[in-house]
């Protein structure tokens, strides 16, 4: 009796639940099943077309020449004539040192000269006259050698004194201290009243040259024969993107290359070049770098989401003119950011779906649409609810 009434609740149970047909793979609502249809995808064709070969990198902008702006002789710092974060030209006035103590130098080394000047003229003279005296046979000939060692002695004295007034003129000129190259000041590191001196460590000032500009960035080790190559013939061009990569901030071009490759990172350093004008780059400031190596022309180009990796490798579905689907393996070439080249496996004009191949199989009927395509479940079997029971009402 216990196994007759189990049978007879498992008949009542199956009449109540009747399982739905399955299609291929299992799901309701696929090929051959409830509410079978063609799966919307997007396709596109593929193109014949030219393809820029990019290197992409992070990049740090750096300014050309920075220079710590220090006094070169000790004084009282009495002026300072730039504002923090102003624009210099070279050779513009920044800062004056008290001149006073280096004019009284001046002075000083301008008496000697004058001094020995005078002695010098005095022994010029002596020399002509015992010169005739020693022709009329007046004097000795040693009194002669001696008046000529002395007027070489004041001669040199002279150059002594010389070259003190032009030392004393130097140190002058160096209590006026100018910028040396043009840029963007820093924040000022002495104010004025402070004694400076010519050892100083910090300096009065740092100096920015923000235009021109560079950027150092860095790239596998494997892409330098490339970029060395590409060097040797032409310029190649160095565009400097926002750290999101949507905008552009500047167009430069490749500078120069490090002169070896960093073991810890297996990268080289490259340094590109901007102008700047705009002043749109500021140093230390991370950039994207792209930088164009190459053009491949004439070559079928798709759009990277295409490209699907399987375990025979690289394919895309290629839609038919039946509307069904196959999977293409490819062999692809060079790549951007949308785009990518396919070298084998794909003719121009074919039609490869970029949108919705998660929910395709080989030879699946498609319906190729405009928009995303967006998963839509299979139609309900009218009157029943969730999982094909009847609802609570009817049974």
């Amino acid at each position: 009796m216990v196994g007759g009434g189990l049978y007879l609740l498992r008949e009542r149970y199956q009449a109540q639940n009747p399982v739905q047909p399955k299609g291929a793979g299992g799901r309701p609502g696929a090929s051959g099943g409830v509410g079978a249809g063609p799966t919307p995808v997007v396709a596109l064709p593929a193109s014949l077309g030219s393809l820029d070969v990019v290197m992409n990198g992070l990049g740090t902008a750096t300014p050309l020449r920075t220079v710590t702006v220090r006094s070169r002789v000790d004084g009282e710092l009495v002026q300072v004539k730039f504002d923090e974060g102003q624009l210099v030209k070279p050779g513009q006035l920044l800062a004056e040192i008290d001149p006073r103590a280096f004019q009284v130098q001046l002075d000083q080394a301008q008496g000697m000269l004058a001094r020995d000047q005078a002695l010098l003229e005095n022994a010029k003279l002596d020399l002509e006259r015992y010169q005739g005296l020693f022709k009329q046979d007046s004097i000795a000939k040693q009194q002669v050698d001696t008046q000529v060692s002395l007027v070489r002695q004041y001669e040199g004295a002279v150059r002594v004194d010389k070259s003190q007034v032009d030392n004393a003129k130097l140190q002058l000129a160096y209590t006026r201290i100018t910028a040396p190259v043009g840029g963007r000041v820093g924040l000022r590191l002495v104010d004025q009243g402070n004694i400076v001196h010519s050892g100083d460590a910090n300096g009065i000032v740092v100096i920015a040259q923000l235009a021109p500009i560079a950027v150092v960035f860095t790239v596998p080790q494997d892409s330098v024969p490339v970029v060395m190559k590409r060097m040797q013939s032409e310029q190649i061009p160095v565009e400097a993107w926002d750290r999101e990569s949507r905008a552009k901030l500047a167009d430069g071009f490749l500078a120069s290359a490090d002169n070896q490759v960093d073991p810890a990172t297996g990268t080289v350093k490259l340094k590109a070049q901007f102008d700047n004008a705009d002043g749109v780059l500021f140093p230390n400031q991370f950039v994207n770098v792209r930088m164009k190596v190459d053009t491949v022309r004439d070559a079928i180009v798709v759009p990277t989401a295409a490209v699907q990796r399987g375990a025979q490798g690289l394919f895309v579905y290629v839609v038919r003119d039946d509307k069904t689907v196959t999977p293409r393996p490819v062999k692809l070439g060079a790549a951007d950011v949308q785009r990518i080249v396919v070298a084998d496996g794909l003719r121009e004009g074919e039609l490869v779906v970029v949108d919705g191949m998660d929910r395709l199989r080989p030879g699946a009927t498609v319906e190729v649409t405009a928009a995303r395509p967006e998963i839509k479940p299979p139609p309900e079997v009218k009157g029943k609810g969730k999982g094909g029971r009847k609802k609570a009402s009817e049974k």
